[in-house]
């Protein structure tokens, strides 16, 4: 796999290029520079809306040619949204490469949001949304996004509800995208075997029509919160907690320290602090785990579990033990270096997934202007200090709580 490619096509939009040789999968899309968090009031899930009815019709072809078109040759079509960014993309076998560009050039330029196309879909993305209230372990999420960004667009849930997604017409969804889906706010991303220079050739045809004005984004900081304490009611057999603080964005150069944190406290391997503690030992819960969400100005970093009700004091306390025994004191040298280890071999084995790696690539490329080497990355992880995790954890210790009971 060659470095990647980083260069702008005539009408100023991004592209990354990622040249593999001999590679019997193509990837390419758009990542645009917006989500959940840069709707109007009013517009709560329209970014998401925009995502499932962008393929329902342009104004040269209809939803069926659309859905059709990359699946008849063995291709996908996809996307997805976040509070930042949307993506629409392909996955396509070698050989149909000019294809799939074309196709997602027509519909984020040309996409008209046909009534009775969007009508339909309305109705997918309200069931969409009574499903997702349904799984508490999905939806504690949003409502501890709630608590901790309340008065910011980052504590409503990207799906919206279904009072705002009634509210969207075609004016509205064709208003969005000539506001956000325009030159400047978007980068494409391609991973494959084709040649970079024949890869721009299609890329400067297919999106020469792109707009170029800038898009309006007017992200605002959301204003530090107190530590807080809620509990929701509902009928659920399990009691489902959230704990997490603040942490710094996207852009901190303390973001690699945090994501060794996160690993060592909560990651996807068995021998995690709060797994081992709450799980192996004592069998209190069926899954523990924490994680990080990076925004560009601001950062979340949760403990999620669920237990049985009388069990929760209990689980709630052996994490705020964890915590405090990571900010009290430092790692060994010894166990520092293996969870530098670990999480290294980790980033090498999620290497392999081609789909991950170009969206990260892509995320990285839109945002920082560049994509680190897996050098680069070794090299951060590595240069974390015993006294870097340290502080970062006894940063945690200000924490939020909020159950679901």
């Amino acid at each position: 796999m060659d470095g990647p490619l980083l260069t702008v096509t005539q009408n100023g939009l991004r592209v990354l290029a990622i040249e593999v040789p001999s590679a019997p999968v193509e990837y390419c899309g758009v990542i645009i520079n917006t989500g959940s968090r840069d709707e109007l009031p009013g517009e709560e899930g329209l970014s998401h809306f925009i995502e499932h009815t962008i393929f329902k019709g342009t104004g040269s072809h209809k939803a069926s040619y659309i859905a059709a078109r990359m699946e008849e040759v063995g291709g996908e079509l996809n996307a997805y949204t976040t509070k930042e960014e949307t993506v629409v993309y392909s996955i396509l076998p070698h050989g149909y490469l000019s294809r799939a560009i074309n196709l997602i050039a027509e519909i984020v330029i040309d996409s008209q949001f046909p009534e009775n196309e969007i009508d339909k879909e309305r109705e997918v993305i309200r069931e969409e949304i009574l499903s997702y209230r349904d799984s508490p372990s999905e939806a504690i999420y949003d409502d501890f996004d709630e608590l901790i960004f309340r008065h910011s667009p980052l504590a409503h849930n990207i799906l919206g509800t279904e009072e705002s997604i009634n509210r969207f017409t075609s004016t509205i969804c064709r208003d969005h995208l000539t506001r956000f889906y325009t030159a400047p706010n978007m980068l494409f991303f391609y991973m494959g075997a084709t040649p970079c220079e024949k890869l721009l050739r299609y890329v400067d045809t297919a999106f020469a029509s792109l707009p170029r004005n800038e898009a309006p984004l007017r992200r605002i900081k959301p204003e530090p919160v107190q530590p807080r304490k809620k509990e929701i009611a509902t009928d659920t057999h399990q009691e489902h907690t959230i704990i997490g603080s603040p942490v710094p964005g996207m852009f901190s150069p303390t973001r690699h320290i945090y994501a060794l944190l996160n690993n060592i406290l909560g990651g996807p391997g068995m021998n995690s602090m709060l797994n081992v503690a709450l799980r192996e030992k004592r069998g209190l819960v069926y899954s523990v785990e924490s994680s990080t969400a990076l925004y560009t100005d601001c950062g979340l970093l949760t403990v999620y579990y669920g237990c049985d009700p009388e069990d929760n004091r209990k689980c709630l306390r052996l994490v705020e033990n964890v915590l405090h025994r990571l900010a009290e004191k430092p790692l060994s040298q010894n166990a520092l270096l293996k969870a530098q280890r670990q999480y290294l071999g980790q980033l090498v084995v999620a290497r392999d997934n081609r789909e991950q790696v170009i969206l990260g690539a892509a995320r990285s490329a839109i945002y920082y202007g560049s994509v680190l080497t897996p050098q680069e990355v070794t090299k951060r992880i590595e240069s974390v200090t015993s006294e870097d995790l340290r502080k970062a954890a006894e940063s945690l210790l200000g924490f939020s709580v909020l159950t679901i009971r």
